[in-house]
């Protein structure tokens, strides 16, 4: 089950002032850009990039993934390994808040995130 309308739009404002912050130049995004995706309780961060061997051809590469637990009240940090596979993020696994989730994301301590 996904998140109620109130808490959607709220999310939506929060990534999407965040998101802004992070993208490159209006003249650059169309070899990378980054965006994001809500889906059910999840939250996913990533790279946009044409193909490197065509580059008509649009991909999408994850940078982080946060999903929210109801019951405990908590939000579970993710970044994919080259296994391609998500895997918590060691140094910080919790996150209380959306805010605290994009704390994390931007200090990016063991370059995990952004590189």
């Amino acid at each position: 089950m996904g998140f109620n309308e109130i808490d959607l739009a709220r999310y939506n404002k929060e990534l999407g002032a965040y998101i802004e912050g992070k993208r490159p130049p209006a003249h650059v995004r169309k070899e990378v850009d980054v965006g994001f995706r809500i889906h059910g309780q999840s939250i996913e961060v990533f790279e946009i990039r044409p193909r490197w061997n065509n580059v008509q051809e649009i991909v999408e590469s994850p940078v982080a993934k946060a999903t929210y637990v109801k019951t405990q009240g908590i939000w579970k940090i993710y970044w994919q390994r080259a296994d391609l596979k998500w895997h918590a993020y060691k140094p910080k696994p919790v996150a209380t808040s959306l805010k605290e989730f994009l704390a994390v994301l931007e200090a990016d301590e063991f370059g995990c995130f952004w590189g």
